[in-house]
C-alpha cells in the first residue's frame, strides 16, 4: 500500500508559506479584538475575512461537521470550543485556534490570552501564568525541534519545561501533528515523554506543535455540542500552537509573523527563512 512520505520537498516547503502567513494574520486580528463584551463569533467572522482577503479559505470548515473558522475556548474549555455570541468577561482566559488553506497547503496555530480584571488580580495572575507557561513550553519544544535528531525529543523538552514551571498537567488525549496538504497528517507530535524515538528530524519535516496545559487534572469530557473539550474538575486551561518547517538552512515557524525569532531568541536559535 502506498504511503506518502512525511517529508516535503524544498518546493513544497516554499508553497506552505502563504498558508502560514494567512493563519498568522487571522489570529493576530482575532487577538486584537479580544476584550470584555466581544464575542467568539465576532472573532470568527474577522478571522475568516482576513483569510479570504489573502486568497485562502478556512481549513477548520473542511473538518466534517464543523462550521466555523476558529475554535474559541474559554476558562475550563481546553480546545475545540465553538464560537458563540456570549460576551467575553473581564478575567476570562481565552484560547483561540485557527488555520488557513492557501493553494492546497495548510497552516494551523493557536494562542491563549487573559482579559484584564482589576477586581480579581489573583485570578488574572494565576491565569496569566498558566498562559505564559503554556507558551513557554511551546517555544521550548520548537527550540528542541531545531536541534533534535528524533521528533519525540520535542515531547521530552515540553514535559521538562512544564515540570520545572510548577503543578500543571499536560493533556495526553490530544497531541500535535504533521501538516501539509491536509491539516492533520502523520506523524503525531507528543507534548510529553514517550518510550519511542519517533521519526528522524530532517529537512522536509513540517509539524504543528501544540501543548495543551491545565491547572488541575488532565481528565476531560466533551460538552453536549459534540466538540468542546473541557476539564472534568473545572480547572483552567491554555493552548498554544505553531506550524514549523525544518529545511536545509534550519527551522522556520510558518505561523509566526517573525518566523519565530522572538520566541527562539532565548535559546540562541535564529530561524532561517525558507529559500
Amino acid at each position: 500500500m502506498f504511503r506518502r512520505s512525511i517529508y516535503k520537498s524544498a518546493a513544497e516547503l516554499r508553497a506552505m508559506r502563504p498558508a502560514g502567513a494567512a493563519t498568522a494574520a487571522a489570529l493576530a486580528e482575532a487577538r486584537r479584538l479580544i476584550a470584555p463584551g466581544a464575542t467568539g463569533l465576532e472573532l470568527d467572522n474577522a478571522a475568516e475575512r482576513v483569510i479570504e482577503g489573502l486568497g485562502g479559505r478556512s481549513n477548520f470548515k473542511l473538518e466534517p461537521g464543523y462550521r466555523h473558522t476558529l475554535c474559541v475556548s474559554v476558562d475550563d474549555d481546553v480546545v475545540h470550543g465553538i464560537p458563540t455570541d456570549r460576551p467575553f468577561r473581564p478575567g476570562d482566559i481565552v484560547s483561540v485556534d485557527g488555520g488557513a488553506e492557501v493553494d492546497g497547503w495548510n497552516g494551523d496555530a493557536a494562542f491563549s490570552v487573559v482579559i484584564p480584571d482589576p477586581a480579581r488580580p489573583e485570578l488574572v495572575a494565576a491565569r496569566t501564568t498558566l498562559a505564559e507557561v503554556t507558551e513557554g513550553s511551546l517555544w521550548r519544544g520548537i527550540a528542541a525541534l531545531a536541534t533534535a535528531r528524533r521528533l519525540n525529543e520535542v515531547g521530552d523538552a515540553i514535559e521538562e519545561f512544564i515540570e520545572d514551571a510548577g503543578e500543571y498537567g499536560i493533556l495526553t488525549d490530544f497531541v500535535g501533528h504533521g501538516i501539509g496538504r491536509s491539516m492533520h497528517e502523520e506523524p503525531p507530535v507528543f507534548n510529553y515523554r514517550v518510550d519511542r524515538r519517533g521519526p528522524a528530524v530532517r529537512p522536509g519535516l513540517v509539524v504543528a506543535i501544540e501543548p495543551m496545559i491545565v491547572a488541575g487534572s488532565i481528565e476531560t469530557f466533551i460538552r453536549d455540542d459534540g466538540w468542546t473539550v473541557t476539564t472534568s474538575d473545572g480547572a483552567d486551561a491554555a493552548h498554544w500552537e505553531h506550524s514549523i518547517a525544518v529545511h536545509d538552512g534550519g527551522v522556520w515557524v510558518l505561523t509566526a509573523e517573525d518566523g519565530g525569532a522572538a520566541g527562539l531568541a532565548p535559546y540562541g536559535i535564529t530561524p532561517v527563512p525558507i529559500a
